[in-house]
C-alpha cells in the first residue's frame, strides 16, 4: 500500500506564503511524476502544478510566476511554494503521484488527503 501524505495548508492573508509538502511512502517501486492539483467549493478539481523526471515542470497559468512546484527524490516528497497568493487561491489542496508499486508493472495514480489553503485578511 502506498499514501500520500500533505502538510502545510493554513490560513495566509492576501500576499502572503505558504509551502505545502507531500511524502509518499509505503510499497514503491518507482514514482515517475508529482504534482498538486486544487478544488474550489463548488468547482471541479484543477491541475496547479507537476515536475516528472526527464519532462521538467508544468503549471496552470494562473500560477505562474508566483508558485513554485520542487521535489526531493531521496525523500519521495514534492513541495509546493506558494507566494503573492491571493483569494483565488483559496481551495483544498491535494498531492498527486504516479507510481508503480513494488511487484507490479502497473503505474497507478495515487492521491493525498487534501489540505485546506485559505487566503483571507
Amino acid at each position: 500500500q502506498v499514501q500520500l501524505v500533505e502538510s502545510g495548508g493554513g490560513l495566509v492573508q492576501p500576499g502572503g506564503s505558504l509551502r505545502l509538502s507531500c511524502e509518499a511512502s509505503g510499497s514503491i517501486f518507482k514514482i515517475y511524476s508529482m504534482g498538486w492539483y486544487r478544488q474550489a467549493p463548488g468547482k471541479q478539481r484543477d491541475l496547479v502544478a507537476t515536475t516528472a523526471s526527464g519532462a521538467g515542470t508544468n503549471y496552470a497559468d494562473s500560477v505562474k510566476g508566483r508558485f513554485t512546484i520542487s521535489r526531493d527524490n531521496a525523500k519521495n516528497t514534492v513541495y509546493l511554494q506558494m507566494n503573492t497568493m491571493t483569494p483565488e487561491d483559496t481551495a483544498v489542496y491535494y498531492c498527486f503521484a504516479a507510481i508503480q508499486y513494488s511487484g507490479t508493472f502497473n503505474i497507478k495514480p495515487t492521491w493525498g488527503q487534501g489540505t485546506q489553503v485559505t487566503v483571507s485578511s
